[in-house]
């Protein structure tokens, strides 16, 4: 029912709106501008067979962190740089365990490096970027956040090894080519080393595709490595 009983007040009243909170917005293509010299493309050869991979650099003389499972069983290493000028590289220390390497670029000096930030300090949720070369797709950068933490890896080789180990999953696609690239947050600092993801369908192959399930190693793993070869 509608009335016309009430009378309209002479003085309207008065209120006080809540401040509009600004959305903060992420600013990918400014921290990917910073940090892609620092990533690098990765190719092995094994005999008559060549894989590929990434690595993010950690000094300036050319020191470059990657997966054990990128160069393991490696004769001959190439690095590739961002502005694409290559080199070779050999191996200087390695934690299969953790499926972490380190890696020599030779004859190079005054490299860009990445920074390390603290994986202790990622939250579930958090915004990250990955880069590397998936399929050989040099600079390929994908987007997501943290899914979980202290996620339990494992991986079975074809020689009936294992490697276990608590990872970050994300979302960020991440493909064959990526293994050994840097996951970065968003202050553009490395959080983790990208080593796996699941895919519950393969190829006749054997490869795999992204289904949004990855697993990075948290930084402050290979933080330890780094300190037995600095």
């Amino acid at each position: 029912m509608i009335s016309h009983d009430a009378a309209a007040p002479t003085t309207a009243p008065t209120s006080t709106a809540a401040p509009a909170t600004a959305k903060t917005t992420t600013d990918v293509a400014a921290i990917v501008d910073k940090v892609m010299p620092t990533v690098v493309e990765i190719t092995v050869r094994t005999g008559n067979a060549q894989g590929l991979g990434s690595g993010v650099i950690i000094t300036a003389d050319g020191r470059i962190l990657t997966n054990n499972h990128v160069v393991a069983n490696a004769r001959e290493i190439t690095v590739t740089f961002s502005d694409g000028r290559t080199t070779q590289a050999t191996v200087v220390g390695t934690d299969p365990n953790s499926d972490l390497a380190i890696l020599q670029a030779e004859g190079v000096s005054s490299l860009p490096t990445a920074t390390l930030g603290d994986s202790t300090k990622a939250n579930i949720g958090d915004e990250v970027i990955a880069i590397g070369s998936p399929g050989g797709l040099r600079g390929t950068v994908t987007t997501g956040i943290i899914s979980a933490l202290n996620r339990e890896v494992s991986i079975s080789s074809e020689r009936g090894s294992s490697v276990s180990y608590k990872a970050i999953q994300t979302d960020a696609s991440i493909n064959q080519g990526n293994s050994g690239g840097p996951l970065f947050d968003t202050a553009g600092r490395v959080i983790g080393i990208n080593s796996a993801i699941y895919s519950p369908v393969s190829s006749s192959d054997g490869s795999a595709g992204s289904v949004g399930i990855g697993f990075s190693i948290p930084i402050d793993t290979a933080k330890e490595l780094l300190g037995r070869f600095s």
